[in-house]
C-alpha cells in the first residue's frame, strides 16, 4: 500500500472527454479473457496485455495498472438459440451469438515488479478507488467508435403525413386480391395515400422485384406517401410506409385515418408481406449463397500461422476478405510482420497508439500471422471440428483505416474495391517520408494511353494505377449454343429465371484472356482535336502497361448499367486459369518513325474543349445520394466513361479540401495561393505554375515534380504528356516479367457491391483455404469462375 501511495502522482481519475480502453489491448488482440488479463494504465487510459504492459511503463514510466481478468461461467448446453426479431447483435430481439457468460474480477498492478492489491478494497486511497470506478462504469472507446450493438434506424414520423392530401374518387381498397394498375405483378405492391394508386415496388439490382411503378407514380403526381400492403395490421407501427421526398421509411402518426379514407379496416388485416427492415434481416440471417461459401460441404478446419479469421464487426466482411489477401503477399508480410515487430512500432508511435495506422497495421499483421490467435472458438468446436475460430476483431485497425471516411467508418457493407483502394492509398501517405518501405508500391504500374490521330502522328499520356478494370464481352462466351438452347426453353416454358432452381439456369461463360484482350483492344475516339491537322477528326486509342507489378490485381466489372439506366449485376461465370501472361500489354512509348502532335492548342479550340460532365451520369449518381456539384466533378474527372468510374472516383476523392471548390471554367487554371507558396520557396510562376498543374494542385507532389525535372519550363515540357521526364513514382515502380500465379480470390454475393457477403479464397500451401469472417477451412471447391477481384502474383524466371 505504500508504493501505490508513493505512486498516486501516477494515477488520474478521468474526465469525461478521456478515451478509455478496457476491451483489448491497443498493441495485441490480448482481451480480459486471455490467459494474462488486461491492464488499463491509470494515467493514459490505455489498455495492454501480460506482454506488452512492461514496454509501456518503460516508455513513460506509468507504474499503476488496473488489472481485469474474466473468467467464462458454466452454462447449460441446451440452452435454446431464439430467432431474432431485431437487426441487431448483443441487444434483446438481435442476434444470439450463444456466447458463454464471463465473471470479472479486479486488482491494482504496481509495475515494474507486478505487486498486487485487491479491489475493491476500502483500504485503498480514495483517489484510486474514484478512478477505478470511473474507469469501469464508463463505456470503453473501443464500444464507443464500433457500436458491437448496432440496430437498424429508428423510423422517423414524416412531416409529409401531417398535411397529407386525399381524393375524394370513390376508390375502395378490398382486404385481399391486389395488383398493380401498370402490370402483372400481385406482390411487393404499394397504396399511394393520396390518390389510392396500387402499384408495384422499385426494381432490384439483378431484375427481380417489381417495375417501378411507385416511384414513377410518384415522380408524375409528387404524391408523397405509399404504404406496402400485406404489411398493414393492428399493429399500425410496424406497416410499412414510405416517404419518396424524404427516400425513406417514416412513421405516419395518422395512418389509422389515413387507411380508412379509402375503406381499410387495419384491425381485420393480416401480415402477409416482408416489411423493408425484415427483408434486410432475413438477409442477414440467412446467407444462402452456396458456391461461393462452400455451404453442405465437409470443411476441414486450418489452424496455425496464417490461418487466423476476422471477427465480423457488422458488416465488416469487405474489410476482413481484403485483409486477409493483402496479408498474404510478401511485401506487407515483411513490412508489418517480419521487418517490425510490434514493439518496434510502439516505439514509434505517438503517445496514443490507437490513432497510428503504422501500429495498427503492425498489430493486424502480427494477429493474422503469428498463429497466437488461431484456435477454435470453443472446446466444442474443437470436439466437433467446426471451422469456426475465435479469431481477432480487428476494430482499432477499421477505427483508424476508416477516420474521416464517412462510408467506412459506418456499420453499413462496403465495396471491397474501394476499400482496397482507400487502403493502398493511406498506406503510401503515411510511408511517404520512406518509399522503399511502402509495400502499397508493390501493387502499382505504370498505364500509358497512345492516340494515333487519323494525320498519322501520335500523343501519349502516362498514369499509375493499381487494379486493372476489365469490362466483361458477353459476346465472348464459349458456350453460346447452350445458352441459346436455355434460353429458347425458357421462353416455350414461359417461366423466369427466379422461378427455376440454380442447377437448371446456364450461365455465359467467358474466359478471362477474352476480357485482358478486350482491355487491351483499340478504340475509335470521336471528335478528337488534332493539333497537326487544326480541326476535330477521329482518332484510335489503345492501352498498355509501361510496368508489371509484383501484384496484379484484376477487377472484373460485373455491375453495368442496364436499360433505363437501371443498374444490374451480370449473371456470368469467368474462366479464369492459374497462370495468365500478359507480356503482349507492355506498352514501349514513342516508337522509331513516329511523330508526335504539336503540343499547341488554339485557345478558342481549349475553351470549346472544356470538360462538360454528362448529365445522364450525374443524374443517376445524385439518385444514389450524391451532392450534384461532387457528380458533376467525377463525371468529368473520368471522362464521362461510366457510372462506375465516376462513383469509383468519388469514393476516392470525398476526402479532397476542394471537392466543394466550384469547377474551373479553366483547365489550366491553379489556385492563385499554391503558386505564391512555390513562388516564396524561390521557384519561377511560370514553373510553378506547370508543377502545379503536373501534380494535381498538390503543393508537395509539385515541389517533388521541379526538383525531379530542373530543367522545366513553360515551353519545353508539356506535363500532360508522358515524353517528359518521368514522374518520381512512375521511375520507382516495381517491373518484371509479365507472366502470373493466381493466389487470391474475393468473391461477392448478393445483388449489389454495397449489401451481400464477401469471401476471400487464398492459395496457402498449395493448397485453397476459405476465409469467410471467422471461418478458416481447407477449400474443396474454389470458385474461381465466380470472383470479383483476382489476385495474381508475378512469376519471375
Amino acid at each position: 500500500m505504500e508504493l501505490l501511495r508513493s505512486n498516486l502522482s501516477r494515477v488520474q481519475i478521468p474526465e469525461p472527454t478521456h478515451r478509455i480502453y478496457k476491451h483489448e489491448c491497443c498493441l495485441s488482440f490480448d482481451t480480459p479473457r486471455s490467459e494474462g488479463g488486461l491492464f488499463v494504465d491509470m494515467n493514459s487510459f490505455l489498455a495492454f496485455g501480460k506482454d506488452y504492459v512492461t514496454w509501456n511503463y518503460e516508455k513513460h514510466g506509468n507504474s499503476v495498472y488496473l488489472h481485469i481478468k474474466q473468467t467464462p461461467k458454466s452454462i447449460p448446453e441446451d440452452r435454446p438459440l431464439k430467432k431474432p426479431t431485431l437487426l441487431a447483435i448483443g441487444v434483446d430481439g438481435g442476434f444470439d451469438n450463444n456466447e458463454p457468460e464471463y465473471e470479472e474480477s479486479y486488482s491494482i498492478v504496481i509495475l515494474p515488479d507486478f505487486v498486487s492489491l485487491p479491489f475493491p478494497s476500502v483500504e485503498l486511497p480514495e483517489k484510486v478507488r474514484i478512478a477505478v470506478d470511473t474507469v469501469l462504469s464508463a463505456v470503453g472507446a473501443e464500444r464507443k467508435e464500433q457500436v458491437a450493438a448496432w440496430t437498424a434506424e429508428k423510423k422517423q414520423v414524416s412531416e409529409r403525413a401531417l398535411a397529407l392530401p386525399q381524393f375524394k374518387n370513390g376508390i375502395v381498397i378490398p382486404p385481399s386480391g391486389w395488383k398493380c394498375a401498370k402490370c402483372d405483378k400481385t406482390e411487393n405492391l404499394w397504396l399511394n395515400l393520396t390518390d389510392g394508386m396500387i402499384l408495384c415496388g422499385r426494381k432490384n439490382w439483378d431484375g427481380t422485384g417489381g417495375n417501378n411503378h411507385a416511384v414513377e407514380h410518384y415522380k408524375e403526381t409528387a404524391y408523397p406517401l405509399a404504404v406496402k400492403l400485406g404489411t398493414i395490421t393492428a399493429d399500425l407501427e410496424a406497416a410499412d410506409v414510405y416517404s419518396y421526398p424524404e427516400d425513406d421509411s417514416v412513421l405516419d402518426p395518422l395512418l389509422a385515418q389515413h387507411l380508412a379514407h379509402f375503406g381499410i379496416d387495419f384491425s381485420s388485416m393480416q401480415k402477409t408481406e416482408m416489411t423493408t427492415a425484415e427483408r434486410e434481416l432475413d438477409q442477414n440471417t440467412n446467407f444462402d449463397w452456396n458456391r461461393i461459401q462452400e455451404s453442405g460441404k465437409e470443411l476441414v478446419p486450418v489452424f496455425g500461422p496464417g490461418y487466423t479469421g476476422l471477427v465480423n464487426l457488422g458488416n465488416s466482411c469487405y474489410l476482413a476478405a481484403t485483409m486477409q489477401i493483402v496479408f498474404s503477399t510478401h511485401s506487407f508480410i515483411s513490412r508489418y510482420f517480419s521487418h517490425q515487430s510490434l514493439k518496434m512500432a510502439y516505439e514509434m508511435a505517438p503517445a496514443d497508439p490507437t490513432l497510428d495506422l503504422n501500429m495498427q497495421l503492425t498489430k493486424l499483421g502480427h494477429g493474422l500471422l503469428s498463429g497466437k490467435y488461431s484456435i477454435p472458438a470453443t472446446e466444442k468446436d474443437a470436439a466437433t471440428g467446426d471451422a469456426r475460430q475465435e479469431g481477432i476483431p480487428p476494430r482499432m485497425f477499421k477505427n483508424v483505416i476508416a477516420a474521416s471516411h464517412a462510408e467506412f467508418s459506418s456499420m453499413r457493407q462496403q465495396d471491397a474495391l474501394e476499400f482496397f483502394l482507400h487502403l493502398l492509398d493511406k498506406v503510401e501517405r503515411v510511408s511517404n517520408t520512406s518509399p522503399d518501405l511502402d509495400p502499397s508500391r508493390s501493387f502499382r504500374f505504370g498505364v500509358e494511353e497512345k492516340i494515333l490521330c487519323s494525320s498519322g502522328k501520335v500523343t501519349y499520356k502516362k498514369r499509375d494505377d493499381c487494379i486493372l478494370p476489365l469490362s466483361i464481352p458477353l459476346h465472348e462466351a464459349t458456350n453460346k449454343d447452350e445458352l441459346e438452347a436455355f434460353h429458347n426453353q425458357k421462353a416455350g416454358k414461359g417461366v423466369e429465371e427466379n422461378d427455376m432452381s440454380t442447377d437448371e439456369i446456364v450461365r455465359p461463360r467467358v474466359p478471362l484472356e477474352a476480357c485482358l484482350a478486350n482491355f487491351a483492344s483499340s478504340e475509335q475516339v470521336h471528335d478528337f482535336y488534332s493539333t497537326a491537322l487544326k480541326g476535330k477528326t477521329t482518332a484510335i486509342k489503345s492501352i498498355g502497361l509501361t510496368s508489371f507489378p509484383d501484384y496484379l490485381v484484376l477487377h472484373m466489372r460485373k455491375f453495368v448499367m442496364g436499360e433505363g439506366w437501371v443498374p444490374k449485376k451480370l449473371d456470368v461465370y469467368i474462366d479464369v486459369p492459374d497462370v495468365i501472361d500478359i507480356s503482349y500489354m507492355r506498352s514501349k512509348g514513342l516508337q522509331p518513325g513516329e511523330e508526335l502532335l504539336p503540343d499547341s492548342v488554339p485557345e478558342e479550340v481549349m475553351e470549346s474543349a472544356q470538360p462538360v460532365a454528362n448529365e445522364e451520369i450525374v443524374a443517376q449518381l445524385v439518385s444514389m445520394g450524391f451532392n450534384q456539384l461532387h457528380c458533376q466533378k467525377a463525371a468529368i474527372n473520368t471522362s464521362n466513361a461510366g457510372v462506375e468510374e465516376a462513383t469509383n472516383w468519388l469514393f476516392s476523392h470525398m476526402d479532397d479540401p476542394d471537392i466543394d471548390a466550384p469547377i474551373s471554367n479553366k483547365t489550366s487554371d491553379v489556385d492563385q495561393s499554391s503558386v505564391d507558396t512555390l513562388i516564396s520557396f524561390g521557384f519561377a510562376e511560370e514553373v510553378a505554375r506547370k508543377a502545379l498543374k503536373a501534380s494535381g494542385g498538390d503543393i508537395e507532389k509539385a515541389t517533388d515534380w521541379i526538383f525531379n525535372n530542373p530543367n522545366a519550363s513553360v515551353s519545353d515540357m508539356d506535363v500532360s504528356s508522358s515524353n517528359s521526364a518521368q514522374t518520381p513514382a512512375q521511375s520507382v515502380l516495381p517491373d518484371g516479367g509479365g507472366k502470373y500465379k493466381l493466389f487470391g480470390i474475393v468473391s461477392h454475393m448478393g445483388t449489389s457491391v454495397h449489401c451481400g457477403h464477401y469471401v476471400a479464397h487464398i492459395l496457402k500451401e498449395g493448397r485453397w483455404v476459405i476465409f469467410n469472417d471467422s471461418k478458416v477451412g481447407i477449400s474443396t471447391d474454389p470458385p474461381k469462375d465466380m470472383g470479383y477481384l483476382y489476385f495474381f502474383q508475378r512469376i519471375d524466371g
